[in-house]
């Protein structure tokens, strides 16, 4: 769960903005902690303590990432470095996505375990956006991407080999700017 970043198109911090009764890093972390993978690992950064305390109570543990005003990458290689000793697979999550559920989380999971495609991402219409599903295979591919980039690279690398869950449109907004806050707040996301 990629939780870093300093929210700065936002003005403040996103992630503790309410969403259906819940900070969205709690609604993130909560849907990972359902959707019964065997580890949570959220990645904090800015504003690292009151993301923590949002987070008491939850099954998952925190990596800090010192670097992560450098960019998303730094939050991503962090994430696969904590896991990467051990895991056969990693699925990267983002907290300001409220619409992603512990359901779609395990979607992918069960289609990489029905598979072992390399990669599983999700797709809502014709659009490509996590959470997305990484075999161990690509971990070094993962830890090699830039500082300020994300994982989208690696999958369009791997595509002929990828799999694709297909959810609805809806699921898709996330929230940078107080404007999608307020789309999705008023209702007219959901």
């Amino acid at each position: 769960m990629l939780a870093a970043g300093s929210s700065t198109r936002m003005g403040r911090n996103k992630l503790l903005l309410e969403v259906g009764g819940e900070s969205l890093v709690r609604r993130a972390v909560g849907a990972a902690c359902g959707a019964g993978v065997h580890r949570v690992v959220v990645v904090l950064g800015h504003d690292e303590a009151r993301i923590r305390a949002e987070l008491e109570g939850l099954r998952c543990e925190t990596v800090v990432n010192p670097d992560h005003a450098r960019g998303a990458g730094t939050s991503l290689h962090a994430g696969v470095r904590q896991v990467a000793a051990e895991a056969s697979a990693v699925v990267i999550v983002l907290a300001d996505m409220p619409f992603v559920t512990a359901a779609m989380i395990a979607g992918l999971v069960d289609r990489y375990r029905a598979t072992r495609a390399p990669v599983v991402f999700s797709r809502y219409g014709d659009i490509q956006a996590p959470p997305t599903l990484y075999d161990r295979a690509l971990f070094v591919e993962l830890l090699a991407i830039d500082d300020d980039r994300g994982g989208k690279q690696v999958v369009v690398r791997h595509q002929a080999e990828a799999e694709a869950v297909a959810w609805p449109e809806s699921a898709l907004h996330d929230i940078d700017v107080p404007a999608d806050y307020d789309r999705i707040t008023r209702g007219s996301a959901t």
